[in-house]
């Protein structure tokens, strides 16, 4: 006879939650169960719903723990408690689901039973799905840059809000990157809140051409992408406190600007967090004081047009848009400025990343030569799960080599 799963029934205000298997190991490195990912949610609610509460959210569910397979799920469960809310929305695809919209922390009591351990709210509320109140920076890192510099564009992205008369609001992304919000007047399109933040992007690429990019090819890229595709419709990064699948549990840390120029974003993890927010509260607690315009950044993107800067490439499974650029990659078109050979896809990254080693001990000379940003690995979103996509940008090979690893492609 097969023994009875474990529960456990916690209320959590006027509700009652089940937590199914609290013992099941999430972070096999850490050691934290699911039980410590309901408690950590419970301990940061009131800091996770200023950040995701009251906004549709994207299910992304682990439930064999970090080390097994995980999906997104953009359907609530049809077996959900009365008291989860939904709401409908459209996507660029044409299909419609109905995601979830935690309002309180027996919500995110529920969603953590699912073993969601990050939240990806949409930068719009249930109320208003087509008018974002967020414009977001992400700061995303290519390979072999330091978080040094991630910091020092950080504090270009500051100056820059500072002269647009806008304020940011930075949190660690909770992997190598950094976030900052824009809390804005709920007015404009998503088109034109990813035009504005593509507008910002490239002010800021200008200023410091030498740390940070506005180039949406990875092999393109250098220093730090500023990602204004996180923009668009349809889009989620993990909100604030949201956990991330990573060994120690890091979590996704709101911060002071004083904070960034000497934070370590390992500091902030499933463990460390709740004493952190016992002690500081939600450091963001002001976001909603005041909503800002995104005029000056429309009228920095009209300036750009006339310079002949027009929109820059969409997300491959977006409509084609008008004025948009040619979508191929640079190393597909067919005067290829990149020398990019692709040499492995797998359904699960660490696959990949082992043939990748493989493929680099039987090519030991043109190993050589590769610098971490010659390595594009590519997380490709399906429409439930991901797989991996891993690219070799040659540049920095020698000619007389190149054409061996072309020829094994």
């Amino acid at each position: 006879m097969a023994a009875r799963k474990q529960q456990e029934v916690l209320t959590v205000g006027d509700r009652e939650v089940t937590i199914s298997n609290p013992s099941k190991v999430l972070f096999p490195q850490a050691g934290h169960t699911k039980r410590d990912l309901v408690r950590y949610y419970l301990a940061v609610a009131d800091g996770a719903l200023r950040g995701s509460g009251g906004r549709p959210n994207v299910l992304v569910r682990y439930p064999n723990g970090i080390d097994g397979e995980f999906f997104y799920q953009k359907r609530a469960p049809a077996s959900r408690p009365e008291w989860i809310e939904v709401v409908a929305l459209r996507f660029p695809s044409g299909r419609t689901a109905e995601e979830v919209v935690p309002r309180d922390a027996a919500a995110l009591a529920w969603m953590a039973n699912l073993a969601c351990l990050e939240l990806h709210p949409h930068p719009v509320r249930a109320e208003d799905l087509d008018h974002p109140d967020e414009l977001r920076v992400d700061l995303d890192p290519v390979p072999g840059v330091t978080w040094d510099q991630v910091r020092q564009v950080a504090a270009e992205v500051r100056a820059t809000l500072d002269d647009l008369g806008l304020t940011g609001w930075p949190k660690t992304s909770g992997s190598r990157g950094l976030h900052i919000y824009v809390r804005i007047e709920p007015r404009w399109t998503f088109a034109e809140v990813r035009r504005a933040a593509l507008a910002f992007a490239r002010e800021v690429e200008r200023r410091v051409p030498a740390l940070a990019t506005s180039k949406w090819w990875k092999e393109e890229r250098h220093g730090v992408f500023l990602d204004y595709n996180q923009n668009a419709k349809d889009r989620t990064i993990a909100g604030a406190y949201s956990v991330r699948p990573r060994p120690d549990a890091r979590v996704s840390a709101p911060l002071t600007w004083d904070e960034v120029p000497d934070c370590d974003p390992a500091d902030f993890t499933l463990a460390t967090m709740p004493a952190r927010f016992a002690t500081r509260g939600h450091v963001h607690a002001d976001m909603d004081a005041r909503a800002f315009s995104i005029e000056p950044l429309l009228e920095l993107s009209e300036r750009h047009e006339k310079e002949g800067l027009g929109d820059a490439p969409w997300p491959p499974h977006y409509v084609k848009q008008s004025g948009e650029p040619p979508r191929v990659q640079p190393s597909k078109r067919r005067q290829p400025r990149v020398p990019l050979i692709e040499v492995v896809r797998a359904e699960k990254k660490a696959d990949a990343l082992d043939e990748l080693e493989r493929w680099k001990a039987g090519h030991p000379e043109i190993a050589a030569h590769l610098q971490p940003a010659d390595i594009l690995v590519d997380a490709m979103r399906g429409r439930y799960a991901t797989w991996t996509r891993i690219r070799i940008n040659l540049q920095h090979v020698p000619e007389d080599l190149r054409q061996s690893a072309v020829n094994d492609e």
